[in-house]
């Protein structure tokens, strides 16, 4: 079977990739805007796209031609903060993805304690294992869209917070207690499951 993509509605095309494409990091992003009102939401287009310097990027959607208050925010500021999320957060987390309105804080939805940065203003999230904060330094937008498409943001990780408890020797980290929770299709999420190891060629 071949599917063109031109050919096929934006709904459809979004079920193939999010099924095919697992598991996904997701990237629990605070941010805050120009009055000081914190959002904080969990995006599964997200990784790390280099280490020297550090950078992440996530992408947003634009449902129905608008932006996220995420979006509008990181625009706004040129700053934010990216959250781990892990299996005992999930359901905060999930928590976060409610539509609330841009005046209203999803920390305080979820019941989360918004921590300060060093360098930044927005917080991140106290109860993650892992934070890092985030200047913009790039943003796309995608062209030849259906429904708004997405825009993508990179940004420079500019201060690292991490719980000693899932830091080993020599900055490894402990999957045994760091326990991140990836991104499915629909409604299903994922733990780290079984681990294997398979060594480079030489």
């Amino acid at each position: 079977m071949q599917i063109d993509p031109a050919k096929t509605s934006q709904r459809n095309i979004y079920k193939i990739l999010s099924g095919a494409i697992i598991p996904r990091p997701i990237a629990w992003v605070s941010s805050i805007s120009d009055e000081g009102i914190t959002n904080l939401a969990p995006f599964s287009f997200f990784n790390m796209v280099g280490d020297d310097p550090p950078h992440i990027m996530f992408s947003t959607v634009r449902t129905g031609d608008k932006n996220k208050d995420t979006l509008n925010n990181v625009l706004a500021t040129k700053q934010f903060v990216v959250n781990l999320a892990t299996e005992d957060l999930v359901e905060k987390m999930n928590d976060t993805s409610a539509s609330l309105p841009p005046n209203e804080s999803e920390f305080d939805f979820a019941g989360l304690t918004p921590a300060p940065s060093v360098f930044i203003k927005p917080p991140r999230v106290q109860e993650s294992p892992v934070s890092m904060e985030c200047e913009l330094v790039h943003h796309y937008s995608l062209e030849g869209h259906q429904n708004g498409g997405a825009t993508i943001m990179i940004g420079r990780v500019v201060m690292i917070h991490i719980d000693e408890s899932i830091l080993l020797d020599d900055f490894k980290i402990n999957m045994e207690t760091y326990k991140p929770v990836a991104r499915l299709a629909g409604s299903n999420y994922a733990g780290l499951g079984e681990i294997f190891s398979i060594k480079r060629p030489i």
